[in-house]
């Protein structure tokens, strides 16, 4: 098993609030933040320093998505719907009006855009036609986190009822599965990147994996003490990351469902309060996380 060694490379402000949102550019040396602030800011791994204002909105903005085929990033505008801005030029070229609840996620998979809302409505958005497609009610509870498969082409979401759902991409968002195994609010959720695998995470602090060629569950571990707000895999699918509200970042073995590091205050400089979103950027394997404290870190990963 591997030993894990880990440098703390940068801690980055700017935000004036929590800071809820994190999503990877469509060039991986770019990421993008958001707060409850309202402001979305672009950063430069090789710049990290100098972050970028590329908008500003009356709410809090939970949720960012790229589109690396159009170069756009999509903002969730609480309250609102979405905001969308051109990447070549830092500027918001469209706009759509959804709902009048949270967004908490969003997903692009090739001309659509996935929207989660705090209604526990699906909205699928045409990009090109910059339309809404359908509505699809899926729970009286939040839609938190989703997760696409690409060549599977089957998206997965985890919700506030508990559930997680996986809906058929190629057959009209038809069901195939509805696993009921967590005890609360489902908040982190990824296919591994060889699409065999689900994990799922949230507020009981567990985290569950899933074999996706029937969604049965293979092995759940008490993972953190309290909520587990999102994991990620490094790119290439041997390691996770997880973050919570128990103020600590953790990097798993993902083959071996073993834990392997814990980084946090005591030990790393880390962060003060609950971390909301992390990343495995593929730009140099950096790892990078956002918290309700108000700063950025970027954490350098070595496997020994």
């Amino acid at each position: 098993m591997s030993k894990i060694e880990v440098n703390k490379l940068q801690t980055l402000t700017g935000h004036n609030d929590c800071i809820y949102a994190l999503v990877e550019g469509c060039d991986p040396r770019y990421f993008y933040t958001g707060a409850g602030d309202g402001m979305v800011v672009a950063w430069d791994l090789d710049h990290p320093k100098n972050g970028k204002l590329i908008a500003r909105l009356p709410h809090s903005v939970y949720a960012l998505a790229t589109d690396p085929l159009r170069n756009l990033l999509f903002i969730g505008h609480n309250f609102e719907g979405i905001n969308v801005i051109d990447l070549n030029e830092s500027k918001e070229i469209w706009s759509l009006k959804l709902t009048d609840k949270a967004i908490f996620d969003i997903k692009v998979f090739g001309d659509e855009a996935y929207i989660g809302t705090g209604d526990g409505v699906l909205i699928v958005v045409n990009i090109n036609t910059k339309t809404v497609k359908k509505h699809i009610k899926l729970s009286l509870k939040s839609i938190r986190v989703m997760s696409v498969a690409k060549e599977k082409r089957q998206l997965a979401i985890g919700l506030s009822d508990h559930t997680v759902k996986i809906l058929d991409l190629s057959n009209d968002f038809h069901p195939i599965a509805n696993m009921a195994e967590h005890t609360n609010s489902v908040f982190a959720l990824s296919f591994s990147p060889d699409e065999s695998m689900l994990v799922s995470a949230g507020r009981d602090a567990r985290l569950k994996f899933w074999d996706t060629t029937d969604y049965s569950l293979q092995e759940t571990i008490v993972a953190h003490m309290y909520a587990i707000n999102y994991l990620y895999f490094r790119e290439d699918g041997n390691l996770l990351v997880t973050c919570s509200m128990d103020k600590s970042i953790k990097i798993w073995d993902a083959g071996e469902k073993k834990l392997l590091k814990v980084i946090d205050k005591a030990r790393n400089a880390g962060h003060g309060t609950s971390i909301n979103k992390v990343i495995w950027s593929s730009y140099h394997g950096h790892v990078i996380s956002v918290s309700d404290d108000r700063t950025i870190s970027i954490w350098q990963i070595e496997e020994n």
